[in-house]
């Protein structure tokens, strides 16, 4: 099989994933929930997120003690009825709402959501109606009260900074009713986008209190804005799930989806390049929930509860958890939970891209530029392929050279494609020439390069990463199309160190191939683009090299 010919079909199958995928990102957003619940599934103010206790043995749920309404409505009223404390360390930036301590917003201090605009961080939780992304927490009870994420803390100031002498800060919030005291802290680390939050409980009310922690993140749906043409990433729920295997929930199944235990779990919601995350303490059981609330955004959340505890009175308990809030670093993530890491969602191909991205983090380590090592690292699978690229040319020169004897026994045998085919395999086998020898080592490089396509594509690292010159963030399209059109060129070329094919529809087919993928390429992240180009031009390289000297020498 032609060597060209095959890699076009696999870019031709390439994109149309892509196209398809964009496809689903654009048309296919999940519907609007509907208002009234459906038969055996609990109404909204049932939910853990209306702050009722829900399935604590021999005790009935409290009252709701809050009503779903826009969340446009619940944030005007949150900053009617409290205020927020400011807190800023040499990472983060956050905002943490009275009513609740819930996180209202964090900004990543040294993300800037644009390249030119440095003061500018990106917030990644938000409590704005367009952006709404928020992490919330708080207990439960059946018996006695409890600060939901709805209650009211007081604080002792207003802002925190963390001083230049110090490794860590905590922000304390007290709250108190009917002689059951809570104190919620928040330990903020240097250098950490980890915040330890700590619900300690007080119960001097005479009697015993029985509850729980919750803890929540709350998004809206993808919008347009958050989204790059012709480039999919997943934005949705993830969770470690009771088999302790990575899971992906979409925003359109959060409505559907059961409650279930997990044992040594997290939850998170992630998008392209950052997540939000919340993890329990180690081997803590905890009970998985999900629910879509109606509204100005439409809101959907993800969420866990441990099991109900017991406080006697004049007893203490705390309540701990860690809330990460930052960029899809593997490393900080892997010190932080099991597992964690793979957010960094390269999907089936993880084994490959895994390796893929070590090596490319390596090497960016020795060389600085993180569009150098991308180059180095397509010259190594090159290098590393080169045997196997020999043995594919070489398989086609022999096939090139049995072409009249195939088109002799086409004229002799005509029509009859038995007699045809079975000719045709004992030519095959007299000449000791394996069909498919030109064909099955390029098909074992096919997955590495698509699993290096989504190390490119999900690493944060390479976000507002320069290379040289006029690209000065490999994460968005070249500016002036340079690296689509010197791909476009080298795709071009390629096909003309390869024979014309006999049909004169494939022909133009193929001759259009490289001006369809320049119109596509031109809008992927330029880091793409160079590395697919400067894989055309080694191919080309290896190709010339191996059938005018390599091949000829035999």
């Amino acid at each position: 099989m032609d060597n060209q010919r095959l890699f076009l079909y696999a870019g031709l199958l390439f994109l149309g994933l892509l196209i398809w995928q964009q496809w689903e990102l654009d048309y296919g957003l999940p519907p609007e929930p509907a208002t009234t619940p459906a038969a055996g599934k609990p109404a909204a103010s049932d939910q853990p997120d209306s702050g009722d206790e829900r399935e604590i043995p021999d005790a009935p749920p409290p009252t709701a003690i809050v009503s779903e309404e826009p969340a446009d409505k619940q944030e005007a009223a949150a900053r009617d009825s409290s205020g927020e404390i400011t807190v800023t360390t040499d990472l983060l930036r956050a905002r943490i709402d009275l009513k609740g301590g819930g996180f209202s917003r964090v900004e990543l201090l040294n993300y800037p959501v644009l390249l030119d605009q440095p003061d500018n961080p990106i917030a990644l939780l938000d409590n704005s109606k367009r952006h709404w992304f928020i992490a919330q927490s708080g207990l439960q009870s059946s018996a006695g009260p409890a600060p939901t994420h709805h209650a009211v803390y007081q604080a002792d100031r207003d802002s925190y900074d963390l001083p230049a002498d110090a490794d860590t800060m905590v922000v304390p919030l007290s709250w108190e009713q009917d002689g059951v005291r809570v104190s919620k802290r928040f330990t903020f680390t240097r250098d950490s986008f980890v915040v330890q939050v700590d619900h300690q409980l007080d119960n001097n009310s005479g009697a015993q209190w029985s509850g729980r922690q919750y803890r929540q993140l709350q998004r809206k749906a993808v919008s347009d804005d958050e989204t790059q043409q012709f480039i999919y990433t997943f934005i949705g729920g993830v969770i470690l799930d009771e088999e302790n295997k990575y899971e992906k929930i979409d925003f359109e199944d959060f409505g559907d989806e059961e409650e279930r235990e997990l044992t040594n779990s997290w939850i998170a919601i992630i998008q392209h390049y950052f997540l939000a995350a919340w993890v329990p303490a180690a081997e803590e059981i905890n009970t998985l929930y999900t629910k879509v609330l109606s509204g100005s955004p439409t809101r959907y959340i993800i969420g866990i509860y441990s099991p109900t505890l017991a406080v006697p009175a004049g007893s203490s308990e705390t309540f701990s958890s860690s809330l990460f809030v930052g960029p899809k670093i593997q490393d900080r993530l892997k010190q932080l939970a099991d597992k964690l890491h793979l957010t960094v969602d390269y999907g089936y191909l993880t084994v490959l891209a895994e390796p893929l991205f070590w090596l490319l983090r390596k090497i960016h380590d020795y060389v600085g530029n993180w569009g150098l090592a991308i180059i180095v690292v397509t010259i190594l699978i090159k290098l590393v392929f080169y045997k196997l690229s020999e043995l594919s040319y070489r398989s086609m020169a022999r096939m090139r050279k049995l072409q009249p004897k195939l088109q002799s026994l086409k004229e002799r045998f005509g029509d009859d494609r038995q007699k045809l085919g079975q000719a045709t395999m004992d030519l095959y086998r007299k000449e000791k020439i394996n069909p498919l020898g030109g064909c099955l080592p390029m098909i074992v490089q096919i997955p590495v390069f698509i699993a290096l396509y989504w190390v490119l594509l999900e690493s944060v690292e390479l976000r507002q990463a320069p290379f040289f010159l006029w690209i000065d963030d490999l994460s968005v399209r070249d500016p002036f199309f340079v690296l689509p059109l010197i791909m476009g060129v080298t795709m071009f070329v390629q096909q003309k160190l390869n024979p014309t094919p006999v049909d004169p529809v494939q022909a133009k087919i193929f001759m259009m191939l490289p001006f369809i993928f320049t119109a596509f390429f031109a809008f992927f992240p330029s880091g793409l683009v160079l590395y697919w180009a400067c894989n055309n031009v080694l191919s080309i390289a290896q190709q010339y090299y191996i059938t005018r000297h390599v091949l000829a020498e035999k």
